[in-house]
């Protein structure tokens, strides 16, 4: 099992394609595991001209867990009165993860696309390791700021209450978020059901999860470092996205110089096959190459 480290963090990862292909690192978002970013996707990635690398965040996966739960109301008071939150780590930490895998495979500086949490964290890299990372593509994300990127108050329900700990939770959890801020002409309960049950099985920690969406909250706002990115930069988000409004996306393509900012008409808070091709294309012309 591929497995590389960051101080005492392990993460686990893998690739698809010929290491002579245009790097491409994929990061994934709250509480998602590698396998999100299915092999099917990631061989029209390469098809495309990468070499596609991705991994399990920590405290999801096969990765490193910790333990204990976070305090966000206390994170959350901490920011508001000026002061350092006490979190079990932030997305500077795990940008510093995606820096280990990029290690790992022996990369200088790769393209990187994430995924809503992923997309901060792919933000962070960009902005605390610019040498690292040649192109930005942030999806489904925004920029830390309070006032975009809200999610409707039925979405937050379901982000703010664990599922039932057992299959059946699992499943019946990933069916209510489809119809909640998925997709709505692209709802597959047999594929939803599949994939659910695929990563109750590989890995199932809740804990996590919330100790990611710690990480999220202590990290606080990011568009005045944001401004500072000097590469070319793609944001992508879907305008039927109530989990995190598009309004994040706008503000990131905003705040960045020169940033292109892409809708996409039909999509919510997810990413089944019907958009894999489009992403592809986007992602491709934002590296300087020609999707195939």
């Amino acid at each position: 099992m591929p497995i590389t480290t960051n101080g005492q963090v392990e993460l686990y990862h893998d690739s698809f394609g010929d290491p002579s292909g245009e790097p491409l690192l994929l990061v994934n978002g709250l509480g998602s595991q590698c396998i999100r970013y299915r092999a099917e996707w990631c061989d029209r990635f390469v098809a495309a001209g990468f070499f596609v690398m991705r991994f399990d965040n920590r405290d999801v996966g096969l990765s490193t867990k910790f333990e204990g739960l976070p305090d966000l109301k206390g994170i959350r008071s901490a920011l508001s009165e000026g002061r350092r939150p006490e979190a079990h780590y932030t997305l500077t930490d795990m940008a510093l993860d995606a820096v280990a895998v990029l290690d790992a495979n022996g990369v200088e500086s790769a393209h990187v696309m994430g995924l809503s949490m992923g997309g901060m964290i792919a933000q962070t890299l960009a902005v605390e390791h610019p040498a690292r990372v040649r192109t930005l593509v942030s999806v489904m994300s925004t920029t830390g700021d309070a006032d975009v990127g809200r999610s409707s108050p039925e979405a937050n329900r379901l982000l703010m209450t664990p599922a039932r700990p057992d299959r059946d939770g699992v499943v019946e959890r990933a069916l209510e978020a489809a119809r909640v801020y998925g997709s709505p002409e692209h709802i597959d309960p047999e594929r939803i059901a599949a994939s659910a049950i695929e990563e109750f099985e590989r890995c199932f920690c809740p804990e996590g999860t919330a100790r990611q969406l710690g990480a999220i909250t202590a990290s606080g706002s990011r568009s005045e470092a944001l401004a500072g990115i000097d590469i070319p930069t793609l944001v992508i988000h879907g305008d039927h996205d109530s989990l995190i409004d598009p309004s994040g996306g706008r503000r990131t393509a905003e705040v960045i110089p020169g940033a292109r900012f892409e809708l996409i008409e039909g999509m919510g808070h997810d990413y089944p096959p019907a958009f894999w091709d489009r992403i592809v294309e986007l992602v491709a012309e934002n590296a300087g190459l020609s999707s195939t």
